[in-house]
């Protein structure tokens, strides 16, 4: 029997974060899921009068296939998979995995290799087409949110479908007030970090990319930032888990970087010039996501959370920044985390994970969740 719960996630995809139409392309990509919320996918693509197409990836096969990866194998792939990206008008990928770390012992030179012979496709994917992406829960999801796997699948399903909308009216104020400030000043628990986003526009998301969501990014002015941040979600990337990850930042460049896995963090700032420096700034308020699980889609919209994001920017805040690395470190400001301050040009904007200007407070959670 079909859980109820995947044909409403099916719409949510299909209609509110991708609004396919009639004749529209669209690549569901899935990675270790079930077979039935992929043909609910196709299901909904179809009562919209789209066409869809599926590919189906295993983690484990992907593991293998990157432990040998060679130039003439990633280009290949790179080739055809961009030649079938240029037909879409739409992309939805679900992403399960029972091994978070799957890909932990693959040498980082063959990581790099193939995630720069295949950026053309990811380019083009984020620019030229309506994309969401969403993982999938699994119980190895559940363990590191530390909840059943029950719990934790009644938890994914309400973030997931959840009336995004409301958020529309704070994240319009937010918008507005990032768009008219210059400098940034940020200060917490072994940080204190400014910079300017001076004329570099800033992005609501509101469940048109990510799901869950939550977010209003905007980057850096590339050379601007100055000072120490220190991160206080733990995160995995490129397969390997990492704690309490340090920066220190001079004309911009990330200058020293500590962590619990300092020489791999290190490997992965030297990928390319661009990596040293901060393609996006991001405030997170998704009023569900509470505590970080070594998730990047679920920890980045965290609430009361930021996240300042090594290498590359967006073409729709670019300041420039262009890298194969995109790695969305999350700083939680709520005072079970230690509290912080966020200043915009002088201007008190968020203290210990609250927004306290008129406008952007109306992103404080009990706004969100209709429990005012």
């Amino acid at each position: 029997m079909t859980d109820p719960r995947f044909d409403a996630l099916a719409e949510v995809l299909t209609g509110f974060s991708t609004s396919l139409q009639p004749d529209e392309h669209v690549l569901i990509e899935a990675f270790d899921v079930p077979a039935e919320i992929v043909i609910a996918l196709i299901r909904h693509a179809r009562k919209r009068g789209a066409i869809p197409h599926v590919q189906l990836q295993n983690n484990r096969i992907r593991r293998e296939l990157l432990l040998g990866a060679r130039s003439e194998q990633y280009e290949a792939l790179a080739d055809y998979e961009l030649k079938r990206m240029e037909k879409m008008d739409a992309y939805i990928a679900l992403r399960g995995s029972h091994n978070i770390t799957e890909e932990s012992d693959v040498p980082t030179d063959r990581l790099l290799l193939a995630a720069k012979l295949l950026k053309p496709v990811l380019d083009r994917r984020v620019n030229q087409t309506k994309w969401v992406v969403l993982r999938w829960p699994t119980p190895s999801m559940a363990q590191m949110a530390e909840m059943s796997t029950e719990a934790f699948e009644d938890f994914y399903f309400s973030v997931c479908t959840l009336d995004y909308q409301r958020m529309e009216p704070g994240m319009k104020a937010l918008k507005a007030l990032m768009n008219q400030t210059d400098e940034v000043r940020i200060r917490g628990a072994g940080t204190d970090l400014r910079f300017s986003i001076k004329g570099i526009p800033s992005i609501t998301c509101g469940g048109l990319h990510n799901i869950p969501d939550g977010e209003v990014f905007t980057a850096p002015v590339r050379d601007s930032v100055e000072g120490t941040l220190q991160y206080n979600a733990p995160t995995v990337y490129q397969g390997t888990a990492f704690d309490g990850v340090k920066l220190t930042f001079k004309a911009g460049k990330v200058i020293e970087a500590a962590s619990n896995q300092t020489e791999k963090l290190n490997a992965i700032l030297d990928s390319d010039e661009g990596a040293r420096y901060i393609g996006e700034f991001a405030l997170g308020f998704n009023p569900y996501i509470l505590h970080p699980m070594r998730d990047i889609l679920f920890d980045e919209k965290i609430s009361g959370s930021f996240h300042f994001t090594p290498g590359q920017a967006y073409e729709r805040a670019d300041n420039g920044n262009r890298s194969q690395v995109h790695w969305d470190l999350v700083c939680i400001q709520r005072p079970d985390f230690g509290g912080g301050e966020i200043w915009f040009d002088g201007t008190l904007v968020r203290k210990d994970g609250r927004f306290v200007v008129p406008g952007p407070d109306a992103l404080n959670p009990e706004h969100l969740t209709g429990n005012e």
